[in-house]
């Protein structure tokens, strides 16, 4: 019997499954397809991800230095309003080798890592679960103390396991053009109803565009997208599509289980990244669960809550600003625009010193 049975290789699952082997315990991990595959995911991440990767993946991932955004509140031809920081604020990243390069150092912790694995059936017992998967050999049921869902925003361990869904789903779309660009800035458009589109340069590997909105919306995510991109007039390749979790719901453990990362809507709602959230979940639920002792899922609920929700609670605040008159928009990004000390993942950063200490020089 396992200790852990982890389903889904992305950076959630896998960092949990690295943290738990080093710790002795053993993980098997279940990835439905290969792992990075498909892309459904932006790899625009706060320099923080170096904090998560085994050494030597920075020279081998990075694919552009970000030192601010420009905000539109119209298309291209808009004007922008730029918020930079002297330092580098964001790193653009190959996002596929990133989960390759997470899943591959789970293994060298020990983690039985198993690809084309899909799971199919999630039963709990007392001392125990069962994971039944659809495997290339035929169906298989694993026996494990307890499993992990980490399984992404359409998780079928949470529906398993019975656990609420997240609040609210976006449907992301993103696509990739051949453009050399260098670029120091990335570009947000709050053209997108109740949230953005973006274009992030890459370097020598192209241009990344995306969007999201609200599924059912009418233009659809889609068709917003190539409105966006047409502005652009560019030619995308790569046409990716998934849908984006917000709002995590009061309970993401069960007898035997628990959620990680997109699975637990551990996302930032003003972006709808949760590369960073879900590996920092990830850590507190190898630190604190026990799978031999139940009752340790409970603090692994007080310990992610303790560490996230405030910034989670202020990222719901920033987005209802996307929603605002377009003159109020406009009033509001000039009065905050120029240099920042705020960091992108933490939206409690608005307060600290740095930035107070940024604002004030320009009064």
């Amino acid at each position: 019997m396992y200790d852990f049975v982890v389903v889904g290789a992305g950076p959630a699952g896998s960092r949990f499954s690295r943290r738990a082997a080093e710790r002795g315990y053993d993980v098997l991990v279940l990835e439905r397809g290969e792992v990075g595959k498909p892309l459904a995911c932006s790899g625009h991440v706060s320099t923080d991800i170096w904090d998560f990767t085994p050494e030597g993946a920075r020279e081998d991932l990075l694919q552009n230095e970000v030192y601010g955004a420009r905000f539109h509140v119209g298309g291209p031809e808009s004007a922008d309003y730029q918020f930079y920081k002297r330092e580098v604020v964001s790193n653009v990243i190959d996002r596929v080798g990133l989960d390759r390069r997470l899943a591959e150092t789970a293994r060298e912790a020990g983690a039985d890592l198993r690809e084309n694995h899909s799971v199919s059936g999630v039963e709990e017992y007392r001392d125990h679960v069962e994971v039944t998967v659809n495997a290339p050999d035929g169906t298989e049921t694993f026996e494990a103390r307890m499993v992990a869902g980490c399984d992404g925003p359409v998780s079928r361990v949470r529906s398993e396991l019975g656990l609420p869904d997240p609040g609210e789903k976006l449907q992301g779309v993103l696509a990739f053009s051949e453009e050399d660009d260098p670029g120091d800035y990335v570009d947000v458009h709050l053209t997108a109803p109740r949230f953005f589109a973006w274009r992030i340069p890459r370097g020598d590997s192209g241009v990344e565009y995306g969007l999201a909105a609200p599924p059912g919306s009418d233009p659809t995510a889609k068709e917003l997208f190539s409105e966006f991109t047409s502005e652009y007039d560019v030619e995308t390749t790569h046409f990716c599509a998934g849908m984006i979790p917000v709002g995590p719901a009061e309970k993401v453990t069960s007898r035997r289980g628990f959620l990680i990362g997109d699975a637990a809507a551990q996302t930032k709602p003003f972006t709808g990244g949760g590369i960073l959230y879900g590996m920092t979940a990830a850590d507190h639920a190898a630190r604190e669960i026990d799978p031999e002792r139940p009752g340790t899922l409970a603090a692994y609920e007080d310990a992610w809550r303790d560490d996230l929700s405030t910034e989670i609670k202020l990222g719901h605040w920033i987005r209802k600003a996307y929603s605002l008159p377009e003159p109020v928009q406009h009033a509001g990004l000039a009065v905050f625009e120029g240099e920042i000390g705020v960091h992108m993942d933490k939206p409690t950063s608005f307060f600290s010193k740095e930035h107070l200490k940024k604002l004030l020089s320009r009064a």
